[in-house]
């Protein structure tokens, strides 16, 4: 009963969030809907963070007395995500923290957790071993992984059920690799966080009734990435190279959209735009299907139903690294292919050369193409 407790805390803190939208959501509401990565038609609250946050509390109250790491192990963890998500859920409610803050705060939060229970010792190089010896390196080399995979989640934000499913399933695939070498208590987090994710989801998919916010992409990214970095740390047998694998996705956004904006675009790298790729799935694939130029035309699921693309495009990278977690070149050949799927759907869907067995069926049998 443990995990449906922990989804059931989740989702009555969503509800009770929901509820009382009236109250908060002059405050708490996402109401900005002309900024150029808006996706939505209506407003609503960006707070759903709290309701991942209360239900993997809830999950340390019920697993932590039955497991001594656990009960050390689970509140360090708490207290290390508090500064990069208390800067998110300042961006929430008041719209004022700036990207380069809430950066800061990820490098603070892995310090933290560096200083509190270890960092990255090793990346299967020996050189680079070597050199991350020496405690300062490693420390940086910390800070910028970990807090770069942080603010990397809060990247993929942008769809009803896209960062909530894609941190769901990479926590599934921590907790199924953390079981096969018996860390149990990387598993019990791993598996409470998709638990907790899966809660809030209810009221995140398919309408958008609460969103994940800053706070809540912010403290589900730095608690997947130290998940990633402790499970290679306290396990030998675990490939460095799974950590990476497992967190690509969103890091590989990152990347490319850095890549994009600075030398495709020459604007500024945290200029946002509406280039990112589930925005064009967004309107190259799905909004084509109902109305090709006004947002307020398309139905409320049509936002939803671009997530689920997402979903498997992940699925090409984590699958593989979920099996080979132990494989330096299947995990490389694992985040090689999922890059090449990337750019090749990308590159067509920026073009309008959009694949016709990717349209929804209302249009791949019949619509016209541009």
């Amino acid at each position: 009963m443990t995990w449906p407790v922990i989804c059931i805390v989740a989702f009555l803190v969503g509800g009770l969030i929901v509820a009382s939208e009236r109250w908060h959501g002059r405050l708490t509401g996402d109401t900005d809907m002309h900024k150029p990565q808006a996706m939505h038609a209506r407003a609503a609250p960006r707070v759903g963070g709290l309701a991942v946050v209360a239900g993997s509390l809830a999950g340390l109250l019920v697993l932590g007395p039955s497991n001594m790491t656990l009960t050390w192990l689970w509140p360090v963890l708490f207290i290390a995500a508090m500064p990069v998500f208390v800067a998110g859920l300042l961006e929430d409610i008041t719209k004022d923290v700036g990207s380069g803050k809430r950066l800061i705060a990820a490098f603070v939060s892995a310090a933290i957790a560096w200083w509190l229970l270890g960092g990255v010792s090793r990346v299967g190089w020996s050189w680079a071993d070597a050199a991350l010896a020496v405690w300062p390196v490693s420390l940086v080399f910390t800070m910028v992984a970990v807090g770069g995979c942080t603010h990397a989640l809060n990247i993929v934000d942008g769809m009803n059920g896209l960062a909530g499913m894609i941190a769901t399933l990479m926590a599934v695939s921590l907790a199924l690799v953390a079981l096969q070498v018996q860390d149990i208590p990387i598993f019990l987090i791993a598996a409470a966080l998709a638990s907790a994710t899966l809660g809030f989801l209810v009221w995140n998919f398919p309408f958008g009734r609460v969103f994940l916010g800053d706070g809540g992409a912010y403290f589900l990214g730095f608690m997947l990435a130290e998940l990633a970095v402790q499970l290679v740390v306290r396990n030998p047998s675990v490939s460095p190279f799974y950590a990476l694998a497992v967190l690509f996705y969103p890091v590989f956004e990152t990347l490319f959209s850095i890549w994009r904006r600075r030398f495709k675009r020459g604007v500024p790298v945290d200029q946002p735009d509406a280039l990112h790729l589930h925005q064009l799935v967004f309107r190259r694939l799905v909004r084509v299907t109902f109305s090709r130029d006004r947002r307020h035309a398309v139905p409320a699921l049509c936002n939803a139903m671009t997530s689920p693309y997402l979903w498997v495009l992940a699925l090409i990278g984590l699958v593989p690294a979920t099996i080979w977690w132990d494989d330096p070149w299947m995990l490389c050949a694992s985040m090689l292919a999922f890059a090449g799927a990337y750019i090749w759907l990308y590159s067509r869907l920026v073009s309008w050369r959009r694949p016709r067995w990717l349209l929804l069926p209302s249009l791949g049998r019949g619509g016209r193409q541009k």
